[in-house]
């Protein structure tokens, strides 16, 4: 059984067919604007999109919480909550209880 070989390079005998296979591996692999680089800079693309609507949703938060701090009962709270702060002739008790501590098996 002998394979006529013929029979499958026919094709590539035509130097247009060749031209347009060489030039298509060229474009998609090998070309400065090839399909590699292409998929990988639209993968980008979309971790960046991703990225830029979770500081936009981080923006609105904060804005929010920028708007509730610009009142004087929200500044109160904040500073007593996050400082400890009090007002004169008062006095603070923080209660911690024993499965908010910080153990060594913790850290």
């Amino acid at each position: 059984m002998r394979i006529n070989r013929s029979k499958y390079l026919k094709p590539f005998k035509n130097i247009f067919i060749l031209i347009s296979v060489v030039f298509v591996i060229w474009m998609l692999f090998f070309d400065a604007n090839s399909w590699l680089i292409h998929n990988e800079l639209n993968t980008e693309i979309n971790d960046l999109e991703h990225e830029k609507e979770y500081y936009r949703k981080e923006i609105e938060k904060d804005k929010k919480d920028l708007k509730k701090l610009s009142t004087e009962e929200g500044m109160e709270k904040f500073a007593r909550e996050a400082y400890y702060m009090k007002r004169e002739n008062e006095e603070i008790f923080i209660i911690e209880y024993e499965d908010s501590l910080k153990t060594e098996s913790d850290e």
